[in-house]
């Protein structure tokens, strides 16, 4: 069978099954196609955030919206322990893709589910019970403990049920499909929104909960939505579904597993990284009062639009660089990376002006037009919001050198980025520029990270990367047995993999993985 025909089979499969075949096409067109759906999922998600502060910071106070910043940044820090095996997962499962694939990319997936369950099920009983020493390590406002205390232990509980849905969703995206986690993002934002309120003030029937009754609609959100994608992928004949003798891929793979932490440990620690800059610009930004971590707390939910863009982008970047690099069309991937930085620089610049233009009356829909927070977050937002540009040209070209596994360089630029640059600039400027110092440090942060990026980008060694285990080349050389009657090279099936590691023997030649890049 020709590579031109396995390019049109896939194609047609993705189409079957709701999704995209990223190795053919217009790279801008498919972009689009594909970064659009991931867009409106960003776009809901970020939505219903801001919704619930509404909801909570218009009827229990600025106290409450403090609590759940707080709260929901402690959730940023632990998820980020599993977040790297979803990405992982997800590359893996693209590259299967692109060279016609599907039991790897079962096999990834099975084993990304059957550690992060389990994984996660541990982290919600030990979050659940050092809640408590967690938000002291934040330093919470005392008059915010005891709301972040409640809200926390709540999304704790729900850890599994959050996590099994992320990764399933970020999974289909790798398969092409990014309309089908939007359908189900929709049902999971719809139920958070309509019983926010219901379960905050205990209207109707509903009980009142307070401040965990804002938590608990999130919950009972993500668990339908979860229930229904589920139920979705086998309807549909996912790839993906495990059925049969397939559900024995649950029991994690070795070699899958070890690969996944080989590399979906470092993009862990990026987010840990973040996270971790993030907690101690939040300690001390909660030294200057509840009004500023309020103020602070509204404009990060306005940068969360700010940054939609350019996060969609990466995804699609990343899910389209996966499959041309698993189908070793390495032309494409230059061209899918200067695609992505011309719709971030256009996109993420849009936001940015139009938030300049009307940040009053966005951050009054979340503390009302007379608060004390209202001047302060137009501040913050004017001071620090521009640096998102720089912030989306570093997220396009990570999500291209982590679509061949490459993952160690970007990690070394955020931990420089973040506390040489951000909390260096935020302490050592603070006797100077006082509070600006602090808002200052987010651009100066973010303009260090793409210069960075770009270097790590222009400079090659990204592609040199690896990302299958070595026994699934055996078993991707057969891949098409039963349509062809015989059992075919893979280097003739995706083309000669000496274009897909330059300077190197092709990997069946060599006994080595399929998709090495």
């Amino acid at each position: 069978m020709s590579s031109t025909n396995m390019v049109e089979n896939g194609a047609k499969t993705g189409a079957k099954n709701g999704g995209l075949d990223l190795t053919g096409g217009a790279i801008g067109t498919t972009m689009i196609l594909f970064a659009l759906p991931t867009l409106a999922s960003s776009i809901l998600q970020s939505l219903n955030g801001s919704i619930n502060a509404v909801w909570v910071g218009r009827f229990l106070g600025e106290e409450a919206l403090a609590a759940t910043t707080n709260g929901n940044l402690v959730m940023f820090l632990l998820v980020s322990f599993v977040f790297g095996f979803g990405m992982a997962a997800t590359i893996l499962i693209g590259q299967a893709m692109g060279r016609r694939a599907p039991n790897d990319a079962r096999r990834a997936v099975g084993t990304a589910l059957g550690a992060i369950i389990p994984l996660s099920a541990v982290i919600a009983v030990l979050g659940f019970v050092f809640a408590p020493q967690l938000l002291d390590l934040l330093g919470t406002p005392g008059a915010a403990a005891p709301l972040a205390l409640s809200y926390l232990r709540v999304i704790f509980v729900a850890m599994p049920t959050a996590l099994t849905f992320t990764l399933l969703m970020m999974a289909l995206r790798g398969t092409g499909d990014s309309m089908t986690p939007l359908w189900f993002m929709c049902v999971s934002v719809g139920l958070d929104i309509v019983l926010n309120p219901l379960l905050i003030l205990g209207l109707g029937p509903f009980p009142e909960l307070g401040i965990a009754g804002s938590a608990l609609a999130t919950v009972i959100g993500n668990t339908a939505a979860l229930i229904g994608l589920v139920v979705t992928i086998y309807v549909r004949r996912s790839p993906l579904a495990l059925r049969g003798t397939d559900l024995r891929l649950l029991i994690p793979d070795p070699a899958v597993l070890r690969l996944m932490m080989v590399k979906g440990l470092p993009i862990g620690l990026q987010m840990i990284v973040i996270s971790s800059a993030a907690i101690t610009m939040l300690s001390l930004i909660n030294r200057e009062g509840v009004a500023t971590a309020a103020a602070y707390g509204v404009t990060q939910q306005l940068w969360t639009y700010v940054q939609m863009p350019a996060m969609a982008l990466s995804a699609a970047v990343s899910a389209m660089a996966a499959q041309n690099i698993g189908a070793g069309q390495w032309g494409r991937v230059s061209a899918i990376t200067k695609w992505g930085l011309i719709f971030n620089i256009g996109l993420t610049g849009a936001l940015i002006g139009v938030l300049t233009l009307f940040d009053r009356a966005a951050l009054a829909l979340f503390v009302g037009a007379d608060s004390e927070a209202l001047p302060i977050g137009q501040h913050i937002q004017l001071v620090a919001t521009w640096g998102y540009l720089f912030f989306g040209v570093a997220q396009v070209l990570f999500g291209t050198m982590r679509a061949n596994g490459y993952v160690i360089g970007p990690l070394i630029v955020m931990i420089v980025s973040m506390y040489p640059v951000r909390l260096g600039f935020a302490f050592g400027l603070y006797p100077v520029l006082a509070a600006d110092a602090l808002w200052l440090s987010f651009p100066a942060g973010m303009v260090a990270t793409a210069l960075m990026a770009a270097a790590l980008y222009l400079r090659g060694g990204w592609r040199e990367g690896k990302m299958t285990p070595a026994r699934e080349a055996a078993q991707g050389s057969c891949t098409y047995r039963d349509a062809t009657g015989s059992c075919t090279p893979s280097a003739e099936i995706v083309g000669d993999t000496r274009r897909i590691t330059p300077g190197r023997q092709n990997a069946g030649q060599e006994g080595g993985a399929s998709y090495v890049s």
